[in-house]
């Protein structure tokens, strides 16, 4: 595989002590700005409603979580949770993106914030849609978004937030492969002089869920210039085989620090696991090279 596992994991467990996050902790969203890791989690309860919860840390292993969530279940369209936070800096602010799950099913929204802690929700993006992040840049003058109407990824723009235009398809699921059943978005998308780099989880007939990486146009990310058959990391530990949802490696997050990728991901929807790779190295499996 190209990304090889922390010797530390998992990095962060549950913890008891607070009943937000006594059971499950796992995908979540890291920035590294300002020197320090700056993490938001998806943590969940006896009751498994999800929250939001913060930590830092200055090497990104080790790290010291508040005991408070910073983002809760505030409207109808939350009361069984805020999922699954991916998070960019543009201009200056923060953005996550996150799905809200209630018995309405589920809704794609987006925050903002200026210091990572407080959030203030800005606009839902679409119903019935998740594993939405957005681009870390506008792209000719607008907010460009990876988002997923099953099972595809699409690409949608935005003057505002609020609005979104032009949606595409820009891949699919592929049969007879590891990714045959349904794909997503991981962290966003990482620029590079060969284009955006993604990150994307595929999901087969088994329901094993794995990390692909492709290539995607600078100008135009609608067009796919490569997309690697082999997967770059999958489930291979007990706690990536066992927990609440078995078999599955779920990342959300893929900071870069001094030229390497650090992928935060979820075991098995109860534990956050780290695995690293050079970003030249996953840049030439995008591209074929691997």
């Amino acid at each position: 595989m190209v990304f090889q596992r922390h010797p530390d994991n998992p990095l962060m467990k549950p913890n008891p002590l607070n009943a937000w996050e006594a059971l499950n902790v796992f995908n979540c969203a890291v920035v590294h700005h300002n020197g320090l890791f700056h993490m938001l989690y998806r943590a969940q309860g006896r009751d498994y409603i999800s929250h939001i919860g913060y930590a830092a840390s200055a090497d990104g292993v080790r790290w010291n979580r508040m005991s408070d969530p910073v983002l809760s279940p505030a409207d109808a369209n939350e009361t069984r949770g805020v999922e699954d936070p991916r998070a960019v800096e543009i201009d200056g602010a923060f953005y996550m993106t996150y799905t809200a799950y209630s018995p309405n099913g589920i809704l794609a929204m987006i925050a903002r914030s200026t210091n990572l802690i407080t959030w203030e929700r800005i606009a839902p993006f679409e119903r019935d849609n998740k594993d939405h992040v957005l681009f870390p840049r506008k792209i000719g003058g607008r907010y460009a978004i990876l988002h997923r109407r099953p099972p595809d990824i699409w690409l949608a723009y935005s003057d505002d937030l609020k609005t979104w235009h032009d949606h595409q398809i820009i891949m699919r699921p592929r049969a007879d492969m590891w990714d045959n059943l349904k794909v997503g978005a991981s962290g966003p998308p990482i620029p590079t002089d060969a284009g955006w780099l993604i990150i994307y989880h595929g999901v087969d007939a088994d329901y094993v869920y794995r990390q692909g990486v492709a290539l995607l146009d600078l100008d135009n990310p609608a067009k796919v210039i490569h997309r690697a058959d082999a997967a770059v990391l999958a489930p291979d530990e007990p706690w990536e085989f066992k927990g609440d949802v078995p078999n599955v490696v779920f990342s959300c997050a893929n900071p870069i620090v001094d030229g390497v990728i650090y992928l935060y991901y979820g075991g098995a929807d109860r534990l956050i696991g780290l695995a690293t790779a050079p970003l030249a190295g996953v840049l030439d499996a995008a591209q074929g090279r691997g």
